[in-house]
């Protein structure tokens, strides 16, 4: 399955840069606001907020990913949108909306459900403190 994906992804890559959307600075600045707006405040809460679950995570990374691609998609010339740009920031910037909005999913989305189970608090602990065995 993970092969046949990979092809399926790579050919939908080649398709994409054949239509040429932009040069490769835009497309791997959008690559990283894209990346950046989905993972990064699920990472960070992850580790740093022991009330952080599953469905916070989800519900940050999908929130997060869908503003930035929102944004570019609106205003992106390659779409044909055209809409105004938001506070003159460019869309190959758009995680600048992207991270605050998965912050905010991820601890609305934490705090409208159950808190992760005591074991999973102390493996967050863990993570940000280690206990390493013989004195070290």
């Amino acid at each position: 399955v993970a092969k046949t994906l990979l092809l399926v992804v790579a050919v939908l890559a080649a398709y994409v840069t054949s239509l040429k959307p932009g040069d490769i600075l835009f497309l791997v600045g959008a690559a990283f606001s894209l990346a950046a707006s989905a993972f990064f405040p699920a990472l960070v809460l992850g580790v740093f907020w022991k009330r952080a679950n599953q469905l916070g995570a989800v519900i940050g990374m999908l929130a997060g990913l869908g503003i930035c691609m929102y944004y570019m998609y609106i205003t992106y010339p390659f779409f044909g949108v055209n809409a105004p740009l938001w506070f003159g920031i460019k869309p190959i910037s758009a995680g600048i909306f992207g991270i605050p909005m998965g912050f905010a999913g991820v601890i609305l989305g934490s705090l409208l459900s159950p808190a992760p189970k005591q074991e999973i608090q102390d493996l967050v602990d863990h993570v940000r403190y280690p206990r390493l065995e013989g004195g070290i």
